[in-house]
């Protein structure tokens, strides 16, 4: 005679359970890279617009001899200051206007249209940024040092404080523009891999 015991199991044993993990979906990174852009988008709005409205505040009037004789330094008085205020205007304007597009490309990171439209516009409006950045720095560059050769005065001595609104105008319009270059090159990483 054999007898049987039957032991039942103890709940307190733990079970084996199977883990759910997904698979990582292809191109997941490119969602990143948008929402980057959107960021860095906003960023230079702000560099843009900051440059665009620090040059068209900048003025400084000295008194001469009476106050019906005096020495005035302003934007307006020089055209590379004047096509530096309406390109960075524009820029910004554009930047403004792109925001949807780079809301579309997170929305649909694979899609490629916006993100080849962002680029093409991108590349021309860099190209704004920097000749009139550029444009700009160099008359900057002669009211701080002048040039001897051709008797021109250096004016930052008198003009301090327009010399320092110009000044700081153009940092931010290089600020812009190495954030549209950080568009380009995240534009073409995302429209370059599948």
């Amino acid at each position: 005679m054999s007898t049987t015991i039957d032991v039942p199991e103890s709940s307190n044993v733990a079970k084996g359970k199977a883990v759910l993990v997904a698979p990582p979906r292809p191109g997941g990174w490119k969602k990143g890279v948008a929402i980057m852009d959107f960021i860095l988008r906003l960023g230079a709005i702000a560099a843009a617009l900051g440059a665009a409205a620090t040059m068209g505040t900048s003025d400084q009037t000295l008194p001469f001899f009476t106050q019906f004789f005096q020495f005035e330094a302003s934007y307006d008085s020089f055209t590379s200051f004047q096509f530096f205020v309406i390109t960075m205007a524009l820029v910004g304007g554009y930047l403004v206007l792109s925001l949807p597009f780079s809301f579309v490309a997170i929305i649909r990171p694979h899609a490629a249209g916006p993100r080849l439209f962002l680029i093409i516009l991108d590349t021309v409006f860099l190209t704004l940024t920097t000749a009139s950045g550029a444009s700009a720095a160099a008359i900057v560059y002669l009211a701080h040092n002048g040039n001897q050769d051709s008797n021109w005065l250096a004016i930052c001595n008198q003009f301090g404080d327009f010399c320092a609104q110009t000044s700081s105008a153009v940092v931010s319009s290089f600020v812009a523009v190495v954030v549209l270059v950080l568009l380009v090159v995240l534009s073409a990483l995302a429209l370059g891999k599948r």
